[in-house]
């Protein structure tokens, strides 16, 4: 069976100008095509572009040359209030800090991205947060905080925020970043799940092999360039160390470029 293209790539690179008036370049030249039911890992160091590329995929930004298409359809020629609509129809976004909104419950949290839907989306949104909340296995908690949660259930109030509308797409920005092993397995694993289970593509970013190595496909993002490479955990775990892809070379020393913002606004 022919899979359905979402999101390509052609050619895309993007770059900044700095306020000496030199160019960063952040992208180079990246070619990629993610499917309907794909499962992409996207490995590589702080840094690297990891975060500005998915910003480009989710068409919350736009490439400085090159061409992104959804569904075959160039972003660019989208009006703002069409791509706005097709962003929050089809694309999830699983954040590393989570980016719940404090002081609200986790079904206000939920409901969020269905409070701009319309018809019976936007009627039945309580409903359809309530459900998702117990698919994560956080139905008991609906009424609780983001202050009142452990990390690993923020975590998971953000996959449901994400998932609630039932993106053909979802985007994950190290996922696993703020959680222990433990934890952080769990929520790959439901990740997983449901993206499988509603035939949704997967891309993953992350510097973590062993959340890579859940991916059917691998590419690893290095000063901007985008290769594919084949990944085999724990076997190719020594080569990775050496290579500086493991999560333990990412100390957090290496700041990520200016473009590179961790402030990323949720899509509506």
């Amino acid at each position: 069976m022919e899979l359905v293209s979402l999101v390509r790539l052609d050619g895309v690179a993007k770059h900044v100008i700095l306020p000496d008036d030199t160019r960063l370049d952040i992208l180079r030249g990246i070619d990629l095509e993610i499917a309907a039911g794909d499962h992409v890992a996207i490995v590589g160091r702080s840094g690297s572009g990891k975060s500005t590329l998915l910003n480009l995929m989710g068409m919350l930004d736009a490439p400085s040359e090159g061409s992104v298409a959804f569904r075959g359809e160039p972003v660019r020629r989208m009006r703002k209030a069409r791509l706005d609509r097709l962003r929050g129809r089809n694309v999830g976004f699983v954040f590393q800090q989570f980016n719940l909104l404090a002081g609200r419950t986790a079904l206000e949290n939920v409901m969020m991205p269905l409070g701009y839907a319309r018809g019976r989306d936007f009627w039945t949104r309580r409903t359809a947060a309530t459900r998702m909340l117990e698919r994560v296995g956080l139905g008991h908690r609906i009424e609780s905080t983001p202050e009142q949660l452990s990390g690993g259930e923020q975590q998971r109030v953000a996959i449901a925020r994400a998932l609630v509308r039932r993106p053909a797409l979802i985007l994950a920005d190290e996922p696993t970043g703020a959680l222990d092993v433990e934890t952080g397995a769990s929520v790959m694993s439901l990740l997983d799940e449901i993206a499988s289970e509603a035939d949704a593509a997967l891309v993953t970013i992350t510097h973590d092999l062993n959340v890579a190595a859940r991916a059917r496909r691998h590419y690893r993002l290095d000063a901007g360039v985008l290769t594919a490479f084949a990944l085999d955990v724990p076997a190719n775990a020594a080569a990775a160390d050496a290579s500086g892809l493991a999560a333990s070379v990412d100390d957090g020393s290496e700041a990520e470029p200016a473009a590179e913002a961790d402030s990323l606004e949720v899509a509506s």
